[in-house]
């Protein structure tokens, strides 16, 4: 090959590269899995907050408990973990958290949660999960809630809350002071 072909040959790398990285930052492909992806960005304080997430089904399953144990790290959704980006400093449950985007893992328990923000985003399911680079944690209570057959977030106006089958899971957000 001739100096020509090899940079044409590297440029089109480059090319090729550059044009699939925006599908790489976003959840993969959904058409064949049970689980849908799940999106909902919303403002709180001024603060943008955005989560990512798959959306797996009740489908008649005990859920908390059973299909999501008590006391182990679950990836809070299906598939890839979910993500939680904040646009600038937040609060969470009054402890600081630098603005990015976090791996978002809990613990669920009876009695409470625990929510952890973790530096690796990009990582299917828990099974890399390493405690070692979680940014937070914090607990929060669960409250009952109305019935919901596939797990959603809402941003409201102070908190975060992820809501499946019969229970809800607020964390509190506010912008850095």
């Amino acid at each position: 090959m001739d100096r020509k072909q090899t940079v044409r040959s590297i440029l089109i790398l480059v090319l090729c590269a550059a044009m699939a990285l925006p599908a790489l930052a976003e959840r993969g492909d959904d058409a064949g899995r049970a689980s849908k992806n799940g999106r909902v960005s919303g403002a709180i304080n001024g603060v943008e907050v955005t989560v990512e997430y798959g959306r797996p089904n009740v489908k008649g399953r005990t859920i908390w408990g059973g299909l999501v144990p008590y006391e182990k790290v679950w990836r809070t959704g299906a598939d890839e973990a979910t993500t939680i980006t904040f646009s600038d400093d937040v609060a969470v449950q009054g402890e600081a958290l630098a603005a990015g985007t976090y791996g978002l893992f809990t613990i669920p328990n009876e009695e409470n949660w625990t929510v952890i923000f973790n530096k690796t985003s990009e990582q299917w399911g828990a099974f890399n999960y390493d405690a070692g680079q979680d940014a937070l944690r914090v607990t929060v209570e669960p409250v009952a809630g109305e019935m919901v057959e596939s797990m959603d977030f809402e941003i409201g106006d102070s908190a975060v809350t992820l809501r499946w089958d019969k229970l809800a899971v607020p964390f509190e957000v506010d912008a850095a002071n």
